[in-house]
């Protein structure tokens, strides 16, 4: 797989986590830089472990589905997209009321925004053989993103949150698309 569509698939799988941070900036202007670097790490990881735990469910059904394996990555990576374009409009307070300090709160985001991850693992397990490196990259790329997040969080709030995770579904979609174009078109 082109480091280009990894770098797409890693920024996309991580605008969930990005939004929640940005958020929690714009909420907890308080938080040290431990508290950023704790929650960029707990994104981080659960972004690069749900893939595996989708790359063990394929394993498990890989022979059966190899025949249509790009129509399963198609319709996963479009059905992920289309729920973040679909989630980026809704309104979004419930992270703001969370204690991002404690690690009960931090558990719970982490799991909440990386369950697309999982669907992609199942995509990624057909689609690269690089598949260890794949996922490492997609939880740095978290990592820094989230990071980033928090400060750009306390410095300008909301204003680009719902754009940044819609704009991740539609990058999602394109990929997906070109996944499906190449198996077809070949």
């Amino acid at each position: 797989m082109a480091f280009l569509t990894v770098l797409l698939i890693a920024v996309a799988l991580s605008m969930d986590a990005f939004a929640v941070s940005v958020v929690t900036g714009a909420s907890s202007k308080q938080l040290k830089a431990r508290h950023a670097f704790r929650m960029a790490a707990f994104f981080g990881f659960f972004q690069a472990f749900m893939p595996l735990v989708g790359l063990g469910a394929s394993l498990l059904i890989l022979n059966y589905i190899e025949p249509i394996d790009h129509w399963i990555a198609f319709g996963l990576l479009f059905g992920v997209g289309v729920k973040m374009i679909y989630e980026s409009f809704k309104l979004k307070t419930e992270s703001a009321n969370l204690d991002p300090a404690k690690i009960s709160v931090l558990f719970i985001l982490s799991i909440a925004t990386s369950i697309d991850a999982l669907a992609v693992g199942i995509t990624l397990s057909v689609v690269t053989t690089a598949f260890l490196s794949t996922v490492l990259f997609i939880g740095l790329v978290t990592f820094v993103l989230s990071y980033l997040g928090i400060y750009i969080g306390i410095k300008i709030g909301h204003f680009f949150e719902n754009k940044i995770e819609a704009l991740g579904g539609l990058v999602l979609i394109a990929i997906g698309l070109k996944i499906l174009l190449q198996h077809l078109l070949s």
